[in-house]
């Protein structure tokens, strides 16, 4: 699992400094086959999937309120919903890569479209498949909550990307926002967790405070990734007339706004922490998000806005905090 810019393609060399030439003209079934497959595994954006697949599966078990609703066959139900989850992923990724392919020759040369690793083609095709896919498993489980949420992703990611009357929300840094909101705050979690719920527990369908507590936090730590997301991409945006917020109020406001933003996240947390009665909930809560809060600053005081890598690797940071977010929100009560 990368957490830093390992998306990048990197030569591999020799002892004596020079590429195998051997390797780079293999055009053995085998090679080829696993040279797409890594290509498709950077495609993928590995972390983000790695985040809505942490979410989904954290979310899924706060309406567990018993020992004995751990059954086989529970998990077995846990695991079905991430077979749509991951093809809308994959969907919401590939389609802004090939809507944004001539910016990506600009902000991420090292992308599988945008390096020629794969054509144009191929990236509609992993485009349409895995959005008709995700809708059919989905419907193919039978969970009304699963299917308006994976419609409401297939809708909202091509809304962000899309060069269509309309939509292309992501040149509009509140419309952007909003899609960053839903698809890494809301969708992961909600549809899921009302799923497991009714449909797993057979439990009627009601809105708990730990799931108010992830939305709420999530929502705002979705926003601060839209925001770092942006500060990366500001040369080829700005070339390509796309007023993000970064474009428009420039890297270090922007960078600062995000930093805020997370702090009071991270402080209503701990007041929320300092309100449960229980002993064990109120020590967790308010020690790991205060931590959190300290690493955070930490990072900040530390990045150099004027260097490409500096910002991503706080970027990767802040997806940091979002997988460990998902571990404290067990001891909301």
């Amino acid at each position: 699992m990368p957490f830093n810019n390992n998306d990048r393609v990197t030569a591999v060399t020799l002892q004596d400094g020079y590429a195998s030439k051997s390797e780079d003209e293999d055009g053995s079934p085998k090679n080829v086959f696993l040279k797409n497959l890594n290509a498709l595994y950077r495609f993928m954006y590995p972390y983000a999937c790695f985040g809505v697949l942490m979410a989904t599966t954290s979310n899924s078990l706060l309406p567990v309120e018993k020992l004995a609703d751990l059954t086989p066959t529970f998990f077995i139900g846990l695991l079905k919903p991430l077979v749509p989850l991951v093809l809308m992923h994959i969907y919401g990724v590939a389609v802004n890569q090939v809507a944004d392919v001539e910016i990506d020759k600009v902000n991420k040369p090292y992308m599988p479209l945008a390096s020629g690793e794969f054509s144009m083609e191929t990236g509609i095709a992993i485009t349409w498949i895995s959005a008709l896919m995700s809708l059919a498993s989905a419907i193919m489980l039978q969970s009304p909550p699963l299917v308006l949420g994976v419609i409401a992703w297939l809708f909202i990611s091509t809304a962000y990307s899309a060069q269509l009357p309309f939509l292309r929300w992501k040149g509009n840094s509140f419309l952007a926002a909003v899609c960053m909101v839903f698809m890494c705050g809301l969708l992961p979690q909600v549809p899921f967790f009302f799923h497991v719920q009714k449909y797993l527990l057979g439990r009627p369908m009601e809105i708990t405070k730990p799931l108010m507590f992830a939305s709420a936090f999530m929502t705002c730590l979705s926003v601060a990734i839209a925001f770092v997301k942006d500060l990366h991409d500001v040369e080829g945006d700005r070339e390509h007339g796309i007023q993000t917020l970064s474009v428009m109020l420039g890297k270090e406001k922007v960078f600062w706004l995000s930093v805020y933003m997370l702090s009071t996240a991270y402080g209503a947390a701990v007041l929320v922490g300092a309100s449960s009665s229980f002993l064990l909930s109120k020590l967790v809560t308010i020690i790991g998000h205060a931590t959190l809060l300290l690493f955070l600053w930490h990072r900040a005081r530390n990045v150099d806005l004027s260097n490409n890598e500096s910002i991503f690797s706080f970027y990767m940071f802040i997806w940091q905090l979002y997988y460990a977010e998902y571990l404290l929100i067990h001891f909301v009560r």
